[in-house]
C-alpha cells in the first residue's frame, strides 16, 4: 500500500504503545430485567420503599480476563452477543464509567489507566451505533474530523496545514473506498443519505482520523459486504503494521479470510475467558477438547459455538468427555501450555522496550500538540482551532437543515408584521401605554419561545457530542462557543428585520439612539434567553425532565417581566424571580427607553368626565392610569416609570445585568456539558412492564424445567422434521410466481437524474430463498423497496407482476417486507407487536381466537418466548439488535403474508450463530412453499449454501449475475471460472464473487457487460418472458380480497387506539411530565395572584390570571409533539408502508389515548389555580369555568397534534409553535383591548382565535356579578365648576358617557370621587363581553374550535400521507 507509506511518513512521530491487562473482573448492576412502572404502579409507595431498602445485587460482566496486545499486533475478541465482548473493549479503551466495580489492571504501554486518561485521544474506540449529524456531507464530516487531529509541527514536506488536512483527509476517503460520496449526506433513518454500508465506512475513517496508538473496534464490519469488510480489515492489518499501533476488534460473523488476518484471538463466553492465544492454535485446541470444525465453517463462528448445545459438532466418542460449559473449558485452558506461554506476555508493562515505546509516544503526542494547550491536554489542536472547526461545522449543519433556517426567519418576519400591524400606530396618549407596553413586552416574549427549541436541540446534538468527546476532537467549552459565534450573526439578522418591523409599525420613539437601545437590548435578551434553554438542555439528562423545566421557566420568565403584574403589586414571596429574571430587565430598559421624557395625556375612559360638555381641565382628572396625579389631566413618563418602580438612569446598568445573566448560562452550559456521558456506556438489559411481572416469573420457572430436554439433542432430526410439518400446516402455501423486468429506478439529485436500478429483472417463484447480494451501495435496498411498493420518491420504469398479472391493491400487505432498520414501537411488550401485526394484517375473515393462536406458533418458531412478556424498549435498553431482528421477522410473519417475503439485512448485526439460525429458519419457510427474497452481507459458506438463487448487483444497480447458486456453489463458481475469475479452494465464493466484481479482484473488467453477452442472460430473458406468460394464462395463486387493509376501519381505530392507550400508560415520564407542569404552573399561578380582591387594580389581575393559564400550553406542546413524531415516523417508516392500518385508525388512536389524561390535567390545574386566586365559588361559575378549562386541554393538545402532524421534525415543529402561539396570544384580546385593535384584524382575526373565547368566557363566569371598590388612588379627583355639586356637575357624563363609572359623593361640593367602574360587568362591556349570556356563548364556539383542531390533525396527515410509486 503505497498511500500507507506515504502516510507513515506524514505522520513522524512514534505511537506504539500497547495494552495489557490482567485479573480484569467487571461487575455492574444487575439489570438483566427492569421493571418499568405505569402510570398507576408508581404511585405503590409500599412496594418503592422496599424496593429502596433492598440490596442492589451485582452481576459480573467480565470475569478474571487477561491479555496483552503489543505494538504492532491485532486481537480478535469473539464471543455471542451478551458475552462481555464491548465491556471488554471499553474498558482496553479506558472508558470506564458506567460499571460498578472495576478489578485488576489494564496498562497502555507502561502508563495506568488514570496515567492514561490525558490520551484519550490516541486511545481510541469506535462504537456499533453510527451516531452523526444527518444533514450534513460525508466529506464535511471528515473535514471536521481532520480539522482537529492536525499536528502542530507539519512534515517537512507540506506547506501549510491545510495541504496536510485534504492530503489526510483524501487518504482516508481512498482507504475505504467511498470517495465517491464526498458530496451526498450522511443521512439517518429518517434523512435520505449514503447506503448503510457506507455510512459505516464513514465512522470507520472518522475514527482512524484520531491518529491513535490503540483502536478498539467494536463489531465494525456490520453492514459491509464480504469484500468490504475484507479490505477493511487488511486496511486496519496494513496500518497496524506500518504505523505499530495496537488494534482489538470484535466481529460477528468474520469469514476465514478475515480471522487469518489476527495475530491473538480471546474468546468470551458468559465474560468468561475460555481461550486466549495464538490463532493458529485456537481451532486445534478446541478439535482437541472433541469438537468437529468442518473444513466449510467459519473457524470464528466454530470458536464461540462449542458451549451451545445447538450449534456445536461433536467427535464420535467424545459424547461424554467434552466440556458443556464455559467454565468447564476455561479449567481445562487454565492447565493448558497455550495459557502459561501467553503469561509470560503479562510482564510487558515493565519491560524496557515498554518504557521507551511510551516515553516516545509522550514526546510525540506532546510535539503534535499544540503549544498553546496545557501539558495534560488530551487535544492536538489549540482551543481557538477547535473553537473555528466547530464554527464552520455548526453552520454546515445550518446549511445543510435550510428548510428550518427559512422556517424560523420567515416565521419571525410574519409574525413582526403580524404585530406590527397588531400594535399599529399606537397614540401617545394614556390609550397608547398599555399598547407600547404590549408590543415591547410581545417583542421581548416571541424571540423567547423561538429560544425554547435549543431544549430540543441539545438532545439531538448529545450523541454526537459525547462521541467526539471521547475521540479528544475538542473542548465541550469550544462546541459552545462555537454555537455562540454561529448564533451571533443569525440572531443579529433574525432580531434587526423582526425589530426594525415592529418598531416603526407600532410607532414607538422616533429617534436613533432610542431605536438602536431597543434593538441591542431585544438582541440582547434573545442572546440571554437562547443561552438559559440551552443551559437547561446540558444540566437534563432526559428530554422530559428538561422540557418541564422549560415550560416552568417561560411561564417564570413572563409573569414576573413585570408587564402582567407590576413590580409593587408582586407578592412577597415570588418577588424574587423579578430580581432574576432577565426578561424583567430587558423590559425595564426598553420601556425606560419608551417613555422617558415624555407627556402623556389622560384619554378616553382614563379621563373622568370626558364628552363635548366638559371640556375645562380644571374640572377633570386622569383616573385608572399608574403615576398620574389626581385632579391633572395629563402626566410625565417618567412618573409612570416611578410608579412601576423603574428609572431611566438604570437602562445600561439593566444591558450590563442580561449579559451577566448570559455568561452565567454560558458557564453553566459548558460545565453541564463537559459532563455528558457517551449513552452507549450503560450496559444492556430488558424491560419488563410492572403488569407483567407474574408472567415472567412463570416463564423463568417453566424454561428451568425444560432446559435437560432442551440440551438433550439426540433426536434433534426428528424434531426437526416434527417442526417442518408444523410449520407446513400453519403458513399459507404461497403459489404465486413474483416477477420484476426491466426495472429502472431514476431519482433527482442537485447535480441531475441518477440511477441507482438499472434494467433489473428476475423472479422468486414459491418454495425459492433467493439472495440479493452486491457491495455496500449497489442499491439492493433500493431495489427491495422498488419491488415491496416502498418507495414515494423518483421515477420507476419497468413491471413487476404477481403471476403475470399488475399488483393487486391488497400487494403491500400480503407481501411481508422486514426492513434494515428494526423499527418498533418501544413500550409495547413482544407479544403485543406481534398480536398488533397479527390483528390487523391477516384477513379479516380468520378469526380473531385463530390469529392469536398464529402468534403463539410464531413466538416458537423464533424462540422468543422467553422475551414475549418484556418491552421492546430501545437498544441498551430494552431488546438486543439479536432480538430485535428476530421480533421484526416474527412481525412480518405473523401477518401470514400470501405472496413473498423480502428482508433487508436480516443477519446484519447477529453474531454467527443468530445469523445462520435465522437464515436456516428462513430456509425451513421456503421448503414449505414461501417464497423468500433476502439481501444479504458477509454470508458464510454454510450460509449461502442454504440459498437456491442469486441476483448479483453491481454499483449503479447493475445486474452481474442472475440464477442458480448449485449444489456448494458450483454453478456459481463454473460461471465465474469461465470468465476467468475462478473461485479458489477453500475460499468462501459469496466474498470470492463480490470481490470480483467490485472488490480488488475486479481488474476494471466490466462484469455488467460480460453478463449481458453471457448465455445465461438470454435464458433469464426467455425463462422471465416464458414465466410471465404462463402464469398469466392460468388462474392467480392468490386471490385479492378487493380490500386496501386486511381489517375494516372501525376495528383498525380499536387496535390501534389500544395499543396507544397501554403505550401512553407505560409512559410515566411523558404523563408525570405533563401532570407536574399542570400542578406548578396552576400553584405558580395561584400564589402569584393570591387572593385577588376587588379594585381597579385587581381587575387586571383577575385578567392577567386567565390569560396566564393560557402558557400551561407551550411546555406541554414541546413534550407532546417529539412523541407525535417519533409515533409517526414509526407509522410511516413501517406500517403504513405495508398497509397495516389507515392514517386515519392512526390519528383516531393518538387523539383519543390523550383523552383521559387530558381530563386529569384539568382537574390538577382547576384544583391548584381557581380557589387560590379566590374566584366565584358559586357551583353555577365554579362548574363553567372547569368546563372552560377542560375544553382548553383539548384546544390545545389539537394544535400542538396539527402542527406535529405536517412538521418534518419536532425541531421544526418547535420553531412553528411560536408563530401560531404568538399570533393567537396577540390577538385574544388582552394585550390590545377589542376596540383598539386595527379594523383590518378586528373583524376577522380577532373571531376566529379560540383564545378570545376561552379567556372571554372564563372571564365572564368569573367578573361579571363581582363588585369593584375603587382603591383611593384609583378614583378621579377633582372640584366640581364653583356653586355646583358634583352629582349636579356629572349628572350628565353619568347619562351618557359615564353610565358605567360611581360617583361617591354626589352631594360633595369639592374633591368629587369617581370610581371607573361599579362592577365587573362594567369592565366587560369595555372588552366587548356585553352580557353573560357571551360566556355560554363563547363555550359553545371554544367547543367547534377544538373539534376543528383535532379535524386539522387528519386534514394535515392526510396531505402529509404520500402515496408509495408504482411501476410506469
Amino acid at each position: 500500500m503505497p498511500e500507507l507509506r506515504d502516510s507513515k511518513r506524514r505522520v513522524q512521530r512514534g505511537i506504539k504503545l500497547g495494552v495489557t491487562f490482567t485479573r480484569l473482573t467487571v461487575r455492574g448492576v444487575a439489570a438483566d430485567a427492569a421493571v418499568n412502572e405505569n402510570v398507576r404502579s408508581q404511585f405503590n409507595l409500599v412496594r418503592k420503599l422496599r424496593d429502596s431498602r433492598a440490596k442492589i445485587p451485582k452481576k459480573t460482566i467480565l470475569d478474571n480476563c487477561h491479555g496483552c496486545v503489543r505494538p504492532g499486533e491485532m486481537l480478535l475478541v469473539l464471543g455471542r452477543p451478551g458475552s462481555g465482548c464491548t465491556t471488554l473493549l471499553k474498558l482496553l479503551s479506558n472508558r470506564r464509567k458506567g460499571y460498578a466495580e472495576i478489578e485488576g489492571d489494564v496498562w497502555f504501554g507502561n502508563l495506568s489507566s488514570c496515567e492514561a486518561e490525558k490520551y484519550r485521544g490516541q486511545i481510541v474506540m469506535n462504537t456499533e451505533e453510527e451516531l452523526f449529524y444527518p444533514t450534513l456531507t460525508v466529506g464535511e464530516t471528515i473535514d471536521f474530523a481532520t480539522r482537529l487531529k492536525i499536528p502542530h509541527n507539519l512534515p517537512s514536506d507540506y506547506l501549510s496545514l491545510e495541504e496536510y488536512r485534504l492530503a489526510t483527509k483524501r487518504f482516508l476517503l481512498e482507504s475505504m473506498g467511498i470517495s465517491h460520496t464526498e458530496q451526498t449526506k450522511v443521512g439517518n433513518e429518517f434523512v435520505r443519505g449514503v447506503s448503510g454500508g457506507e455510512r459505516k465506512r464513514v465512522s470507520i475513517i472518522e475514527c482512524m482520523s484520531t491518529r491513535g496508538s490503540i483502536f478498539c473496534w467494536d463489531n465494525s464490519t456490520r453492514g459491509l459486504d464480504a469484500s468490504t469488510a475484507l479490505e477493511y480489515t487488511k486496511a486496519i492489518r496494513a496500518l497496524t503494521d506500518v504505523f505499530g499501533l495496537t488494534s482489538i476488534i470484535t466481529l460477528y460473523q468474520a469469514g476465514n479470510g478475515i480471522y487469518n488476518l489476527f495475530d491473538k484471538v480471546l474468546v468470551l463466553d458468559l465474560g468468561k475467558e475460555i481461550y486466549y492465544g495464538p490463532m493458529k492454535q485456537a481451532r486445534r485446541f478446541m478439535e482437541e477438547l472433541g469438537f468437529i470444525c468442518d473444513d466449510s465453517a467459519n473457524i470464528a463462528d466454530f470458536l464461540t459455538g462449542v458451549t451451545v448445545s445447538t450449534e456445536r459438532q461433536i467427535k464420535p466418542g467424545f459424547e461424554n468427555k467434552i466440556p458443556r460449559t464455559a467454565d468447564e473449558i476455561r479449567e481445562i485452558y487454565i492447565r493448558s501450555d497455550i495459557k502459561a506461554k501467553m503469561e509470560t506476555e503479562y510482564d510487558y508493562p515493565q519491560l524496557p522496550l515498554a518504557s521507551a515505546n511510551t516515553q516516545e509516544f509522550e514526546i510525540s503526542v506532546a510535539h503534535d500538540r499544540n503549544k498553546g494547550l496545557p501539558k495534560n491536554s488530551p487535544f492536538t489542536v489549540g482551543f481557538v482551532g477547535q473553537v473555528r472547526a466547530c464554527v464552520i461545522r455548526q453552520y454546515q449543519i445550518v446549511w445543510g437543515d435550510k428548510a428550518t433556517f427559512l422556517i424560523k426567519q420567515v416565521s419571525t418576519l410574519v409574525q413582526a408584521l403580524i404585530t406590527g400591524s397588531l400594535f399599529y400606530n399606537a397614540p401617545s396618549s394614556s390609550a397608547g401605554l398599555f399598547i407600547k407596553s404590549g408590543a415591547i413586552f410581545f417583542a421581548l416574549m416571541f424571540n423567547s419561545l423561538l429560544a425554547m427549541s435549543e431544549v430540543t436541540d441539545s438532545f439531538s446534538a448529545r450523541p454526537v457530542l459525547a462521541k467526539h468527546k471521547a475521540f479528544a476532537f475538542f473542548h465541550p467549552a469550544a462546541f459552545c462557543l462555537a454555537q455562540i459565534a454561529a448564533d451571533i450573526p443569525i440572531l443579529l439578522f433574525q432580531v434587526s428585520h423582526f425589530t426594525i418591523v415592529i418598531y416603526f409599525m407600532v410607532g414607538l420613539k422616533l429617534s436613533a439612539a432610542a431605536f438602536f437601545t431597543f434593538w441591542i437590548i431585544i438582541f440582547s435578551a434573545t442572546m440571554c434567553l437562547t443561552a438559559l434553554f440551552r443551559a437547561v438542555g446540558a444540566v437534563f439528562s432526559t428530554f422530559d425532565g428538561a422540557s418541564k423545566v422549560s415550560g416552568l421557566l417561560i411561564t417564570a420568565t413572563i409573569v414576573y417581566t413585570s408587564y402582567m403584574i407590576r413590580k409593587p403589586s408582586m407578592h412577597p414571596w415570588f418577588v424574587w424571580i423579578y430580581w432574576i429574571n432577565p426578561l424583567a430587565y430587558g423590559f425595564n430598559a426598553v420601556l425606560s427607553n419608551e417613555f422617558h421624557n415624555k407627556t402623556i395625556d389622560c384619554v378616553s375612559i382614563n379621563l373622568i368626565p370626558s364628552g363635548e360638555s366638559y371640556s375645562d381641565s380644571r374640572y377633570q382628572s386622569c383616573a385608572g392610569v399608574s403615576g398620574a396625579i389626581q385632579g391633572e389631566t395629563s402626566f410625565t413618563g417618567d412618573a409612570y416609570l416611578h410608579s412601576l418602580s423603574y428609572n431611566h438612569s438604570t437602562v445600561w446598568r439593566n444591558f450590563g445585568i442580561i449579559w451577566c445573566w448570559w455568561a452565567l448560562f454560558v458557564i453553566a452550559t459548558i460545565i453541564f456539558t463537559a459532563r455528558w456521558n457517551d449513552s452507549s456506556n450503560s450496559s444492556g438489559f430488558l424491560l419488563i412492564p410492572r403488569e407483567n411481572c407474574q408472567k415472567i416469573h412463570t416463564i423463568n420457572v417453566d424454561e428451568e424445567s425444560q432446559l435437560e430436554t432442551f440440551n438433550d439433542n439426540s433426536n434433534s432430526s426428528s424434531i426437526e422434521s416434527n417442526e417442518k410439518q408444523n410449520i407446513g400446516k400453519q403458513l399459507i402455501r404461497n403459489t404465486s410466481v413474483f416477477t420484476w423486468k426491466n426495472l429502472t429506478y431514476t431519482v433527482k439529485t442537485p447535480s441531475g437524474d441518477r440511477i441507482l436500478l438499472d434494467n433489473v429483472q428476475g423472479w422468486v417463484k414459491p418454495g425459492m430463498l433467493g439472495a440479493l447480494m452486491g457491495s455496500s451501495g449497489a442499491g439492493k435496498t433500493t431495489l427491495l423497496d422498488v419491488l415491496a411498493q416502498r418507495k414515494t420518491d423518483g421515477t420507476i420504469n419497468g413491471s413487476i407482476m404477481v403471476d403475470g398479472r399488475p399488483l393487486s391493491v391488497s400487494f403491500q400487505r400480503s407481501a411481508g417486507y422486514c426492513e434494515q432498520l428494526d423499527v418498533h414501537e418501544s413500550l409495547a411488550t413482544v407479544r403485543e407487536a406481534l398480536e398488533f401485526s397479527a390483528l390487523l394484517r391477516q384477513p379479516r375473515n380468520i378469526p380473531r381466537d385463530k390469529k392469536l393462536e398464529y402468534v403463539d406458533t410464531i413466538i416458537n418458531l423464533l424462540e422468543l418466548h422467553d422475551i414475549e412478556n418484556t418491552l421492546i424498549g430501545r437498544v441498551g435498553a430494552g431488546l438486543s439488535v439479536e432480538q430485535r431482528k428476530r421480533l421484526t421477522i416474527g412481525v412480518e410473519l405473523v401477518a401470514k403474508p400470501s405472496i413473498l417475503i423480502f428482508l433487508d439485512e436480516p443477519t446484519s448485526g447477529l453474531d454467527g450463530q443468530a445469523a445462520y439460525n435465522i437464515v436456516r429458519f428462513l430456509r425451513k419457510l421456503a421448503d414449505v412453499g414461501q417464497a423468500v427474497l433476502v439481501t444479504i452481507h458477509q454470508p458464510s459458506a454454510s450460509l449461502f449454501e442454504q440459498f437456491d438463487t442469486l441476483l448479483l448487483l453491481s454499483r449503479g444497480g447493475k445486474t452481474v449475475y442472475f440464477g442458480d447458486i448449485g449444489e456448494k456453489a458450483a454453478t456459481l463458481k463454473e460461471y465465474f471460472g469461465r470468465y476467468g475469475a475462478p473461485c479458489p479452494p477453500g475460499s468462501n465464493p459469496a466474498e470470492h464473487m463480490i470481490d470480483v466484481v467490485s472488490g480488488t479482484l475486479s481488474q476494471g473488467r466490466d462484469w455488467y457487460q460480460i453478463w449481458l453477452d453471457s448465455p445465461e442472460y438470454k435464458y433469464t430473458v426467455e425463462e422471465l418472458e416464458h414465466i410471465i406468460n404462463n402464469a398469466a394464462s392460468q388462474p392467480p395463486g392468490t386471490v385479492d380480497d378487493g380490500f386496501e387493509f386486511a381489517m375494516p376501519l372501525w376495528q383498525q381505530i380499536k387496535i390501534v387506539t389500544k395499543r396507544m392507550n397501554v403505550s401512553l400508560f407505560r409512559n410515566t415520564d411523558y404523563v408525570n411530565n405533563k401532570f407536574m407542569l399542570h400542578i406548578v404552573l396552576a400553584l405558580f399561578n395561584g400564589f402569584t395572584f393570591w387572593k385577588i380582591g376587588d379594585t381597579v387594580t385587581d381587575i387586571n389581575l383577575r385578567l392577567f390570571t386567565i390569560f396566564n393559564f393560557i402558557f400551561v400550553a407551550p411546555g406541554v406542546i414541546n413534550q407532546l409533539q417529539p412523541l407525535f413524531i417519533d409515533r409517526r415516523d414509526i407509522y410511516e417508516t413501517r406500517e403504513k408502508k405495508s398497509k397495516m392500518y389507515s392514517w386515519k385508525a392512526f390519528v383516531a388512536g393518538l387523539i383519543v389515548s390523550e383523552i383521559p389524561y387530558l381530563i386529569i390535567c384539568a382537574v390538577l390545574y382547576y384544583a391548584c389555580w381557581y380557589y387560590t386566586v379566590d374566584f366565584p365559588h358559586e357551583p353555577s361559575k365554579a362548574g363553567a369555568t372547569f368546563f372552560v378549562v377542560l375544553l382548553y386541554e383539548f384546544l390545545y393538545t389539537g394544535m400542538g397534534q396539527f402542527i406535529a402532524a405536517y412538521a418534518p421534525n419536532a425541531v421544526f415543529a418547535s420553531m412553528v409553535n411560536p408563530l401560531i402561539l404568538g399570533t393567537l396570544v396577540s390577538f385574544c384580546g388582552v394585550l390590545v383591548p377589542y376596540a383598539q385593535i386595527q379594523a383590518f384584524w378586528r373583524y376577522w382575526i380577532y373571531y376566529i382565535n379560540p383564545f378570545n373565547y376561552m379567556i372571554g368566557s372564563i372571564m365572564t363566569f368569573t367578573m361579571f356579578s363581582s363588585p369593584v371598590n375603587c382603591a383611593e388612588e384609583e378614583l378621579a379627583i377633582f372640584d366640581p365648576p364653583s356653586g355646583n355639586t358634583c352629582g349636579e356637575y356629572l349628572a350628565e357624563y353619568m347619562a351618557t358617557s359615564g353610565s358605567r363609572t360611581r360617583l361617591l359623593n354626589s352631594n360633595a361640593t369639592s374633591s368629587c370621587k369617581v370610581c371607573p367602574y361599579r362592577q365587573g360587568s362594567d369592565y366587560l362591556y369595555t372588552v366587548n363581553l356585553k352580557d353573560y349570556f357571551y360566556g355560554w356563548r363563547d363555550v359553545g364556539i371554544v367547543v367547534i374550535f377544538v373539534i376543528s383542531s383535532y379535524s386539522l390533525v387528519f386534514i394535515l396527515m392526510k396531505l402529509r400521507t404520500k402515496t408509495t410509486k408504482k411501476a410506469e
